[in-house]
């Protein structure tokens, strides 16, 4: 590939095959990183293996962390998964530093495999006000591990590529519809039926309706609503 190789952070959700199809349509030969990290919503994991199928990656690996250990989410705990809208300010679905964690093993691969290139699906627009979602954030890892490994050390410069942090739903949507990204096999709701069929009502689900509709789309998924 014209622009070597890339590690791309997939969760099965929409923003990151979105993100994995613009690595690939950039010219990168793809590394998708998958996490069972301990997630009640674990039916994303066979959504992530779909996608990285069908846009076609180098290799497809899903590292085995259990953040359960410690809880402290809605999404690793006995902790209900509220409806969109109802939280004040960083809701319960936040992970601890799940990014952070995220970046660190993406970081550690890349190395592995000889590049420096890092894609993460992260948004800063229509998302739910996660802290490591935000740019600031993105640019400071990007320099932690600058400093923090031997590519760094001998003067490679790390990047850590972030194509959807300032677009809105819909506008995510659009450019993966242009690019072939088959939403049907995505999945994005934190609260699904044992079936795997997506509630409706989460904020996941709601931001990802509210894309839809103003790109006027139909969103291809099943909801239970």
């Amino acid at each position: 590939m014209k622009q070597g190789k890339a590690v791309v952070l997939l969760s099965g959700g929409l923003d990151s095959a979105t993100c994995l199809g613009i690595a690939r349509r950039d010219g990168f030969a793809c590394y998708a990183l998958s996490f069972n990290y301990g997630q009640r919503h674990n039916c994303e994991l066979d959504a992530a293996r779909a996608i990285a199928q069908n846009i076609g990656v180098a290799e497809h690996v899903t590292a085995n962390i259990d953040l359960r250990l410690w809880g402290g989410s809605a999404l690793t705990d006995d902790i209900r998964v509220p409806n969109a809208g109802t939280a004040d300010s960083i809701p319960v679905t936040y992970v601890p530093a799940r990014n952070l964690i995220f970046l660190a093993f993406a970081a550690s691969w890349a190395e592995a495999i000889g590049t420096t290139n890092i894609f993460i699906g992260v948004n800063s627009l229509d998302y739910s006000g996660y802290p490591d979602c935000r740019p600031q954030f993105i640019t400071a890892f990007q320099q932690c591990i600058t400093c923090g490994t031997r590519a760094g050390n001998e003067g490679q410069q790390w990047h850590i590529h972030t194509p959807l942090q300032h677009l809105s739903k819909a506008e995510i949507i659009t450019a993966g519809l242009q690019i072939g990204v088959n939403y049907s096999l995505t999945h994005s709701c934190y609260n699904p039926t044992p079936a795997g069929i997506a509630c409706g009502k989460c904020d996941s689900c709601s931001l990802r309706l509210k894309g839809f509709k103003e790109a006027g789309i139909v969103d291809p998924i099943r909801y239970i609503i």
